[in-house]
């Protein structure tokens, strides 16, 4: 007896240049970054050549700290955002991630940078955070929502925590605007970048999709529409670097 095909296959989505099924990214996404973090903020600096360093100064200044104006860093990772945050003047923040691999160097880093007083740690994923309506002034999200399966579900869910007046800013890896550097920018993602994963961190392939999924993330405008589709007005883009980063700001009027 034939067992008959299902009418409805199980919905797919991008990891990297590949398509996988959308409940099997996430597993796959956090097997990456438990790789990694040890070696995280190494390879941010090799990666970048340093400049992703400038891109946070630039991205802390348009989130514009505030004392008494708190912070939910998502996709935080190892807290570089949170840190720039408190450092600069703002109120408490909300570190978050999906990945606890990544939330222990946070943790570890924010004791010895003297910041556990102002900093919660909470693992959740971006899909369905468990935190109440209109409960937070500022949203960040820097270099994870490529990561996220369902990205139109996290932007609803940031809409969702945000007071109104709070804003959004997203900063990510976005699409090169000067024509002329895409074969050096493809050498250095795709034959660079994995060789430089294997030696330092011993794992080429995280590196290789690290590379890929910047290429299958939404260009500028698509992102930006993504945002006025989940109800964030006022959305606006800055290019970085001539597009290779950029930051979308989005606004819960």
């Amino acid at each position: 007896m034939n067992t008959p095909m299902s009418d409805n296959p199980a919905p797919q989505t991008d990891f990297g240049f590949r398509q996988v099924p959308a409940e099997a990214k996430k597993p796959m996404v956090r097997a990456v970054f438990e790789s990694v973090a040890p070696k995280y903020d190494i390879m941010n600096d090799l990666m970048s050549l340093g400049v992703h360093r400038i891109w946070k100064r630039i991205y802390i200044t348009a989130l514009n700290p505030r004392p008494g104006k708190q912070l939910l860093d998502l996709a935080g990772g190892t807290g570089d955002i949170s840190f720039l945050w408190l450092e600069g003047g703002g109120g408490p923040a909300i570190l978050s991630d999906i990945n606890p691999a990544m939330l222990a160097v946070g943790h570890e880093r924010a004791i010895a940078r003297g910041h556990v007083r102002d900093l919660s740690i909470l693992a959740a994923d971006a899909e369905a955070l468990p935190l109440p309506d209109r409960s937070v002034d500022t949203v960040s999200m820097a270099f994870g929502l490529r990561n996220c399966t369902d990205k139109p579900a996290v932007l609803r869910e940031i809409r969702r925590v945000l007071k109104p007046g709070g804003k959004f800013l997203c900063l990510e890896f976005s699409k090169l605007q000067i024509p002329a550097l895409e074969k050096l920018y493809d050498l250095w993602s795709f034959q660079a970048l994995p060789r430089i994963g294997k030696a330092v961190a011993g794992d080429a392939e995280s590196y290789q999709y690290l590379a890929e999924s910047i290429r299958t993330f939404p260009d500028q405008e698509t992102l930006a529409g993504m945002m006025r589709d989940a109800g964030l007005s006022r959305v606006s883009v800055r290019n970085l670097s001539g597009g290779i980063a950029a930051i979308h700001t989005g606004w819960r009027l």
